[in-house]
């Protein structure tokens, strides 16, 4: 299956990669250039921009040339900035850590707030261990606070950290909570895409920075959804073979070779010495 990138998920990545630089804001000529290179058309990058200043994700400021254009808002950048360790870092959790359980309770009379909480939950990477009872690693209580409270769905929380201590046996129990075949796939299919370009960079001596960014933001698009899909799980736990490993290795891979390379191209961005957030 093909993938899918759309506009308004291109310019997150966009940003997410090389938006929180020192340069200020990127000017919308600036925008429909990098995102042409991604096989966007302007007016798409135009209707997109727009949705995201209404979600509250990018705030209308002057670029430093004083053209129009559009910074990342203090909600974004937060946003942004709690994913950076699953994205670049999707580590695995250990069986020590322990987890976090998330408990909910929403009034029947607000129960589109029950679908935005479930659905957000799904979100950052939470299994379901039964109704209303959510879980993930520890390790990502923090961006969970900062996520539900963003939402205004904190009063309708509590957070739990513990340990599993049965009765069925720990492996069995997370092959329930989460569908860890779906999420299997969607390794392979990363794989599929993204290990032919990451073998393509590794036979070339050169690193032309244009193909280097539209190489390195179409692989970040499609890999920053998988470390919320799968939360690294103790590799324990996982079935044998599991695939997240060889993604994981993959992304990194085209993230040292293209990154810095890319940088070049999205000027004056690329400018700083962040790792992309990283």
């Amino acid at each position: 299956m093909a993938e899918q990138h759309t506009p308004r998920s291109l310019i997150v990545t966009l940003y997410g990669a090389y938006g929180r630089e020192t340069a200020g804001p990127l000017a919308v000529a600036e925008l429909i250039r990098l995102l042409g290179a991604l096989g966007v058309d302007a007016p798409s990058v135009r209707s997109s921009v727009s949705r995201l200043k209404r979600r509250g994700l990018l705030v209308a400021e002057r670029a430093a040339s004083g053209a129009a254009g559009y910074a990342l808002s203090a909600d974004a950048r937060q946003l942004l900035d709690d994913g950076d360790e699953r994205i670049y870092g999707h580590t695995a959790s250990t069986l020590s850590d322990g987890w976090v359980l998330a408990v909910f309770s929403v009034p029947e009379a607000e129960r589109h707030k029950r679908h935005l909480l479930r659905s957000r939950l799904a979100r950052l990477g939470f299994g379901t261990a039964a109704p209303g009872v959510w879980i993930a690693p520890a390790r990502f209580h923090e961006e969970t606070r900062h996520t539900l409270r963003r939402l205004q769905l904190d009063p309708y929380v509590d957070l739990f950290r513990g340990e599993h201590l049965g009765f069925a046996p720990t492996a069995d129990a997370v092959a329930r909570w989460w569908d860890l075949t779906a999420i299997a796939k969607q390794h392979e299919e990363f794989l599929d895409a993204h290990g032919p370009v990451l073998r393509r960079w590794e036979s070339r001596p050169d690193t032309p920075p244009e193909e280097a960014y539209r190489d390195y933001l179409l692989a970040l698009d499609s890999w920053r959804r998988l470390p919320y899909a799968d939360p690294g799980l103790p590799q324990e736990l996982l079935p044998d073979d599991w695939p997240g490993g060889r993604s994981a290795a993959v992304f990194a891979g085209l993230h040292k070779r293209l990154r810095d390379a890319g940088a070049e191209f999205v000027q004056p961005y690329g400018s700083g010495d962040r790792r992309t957030g990283a």
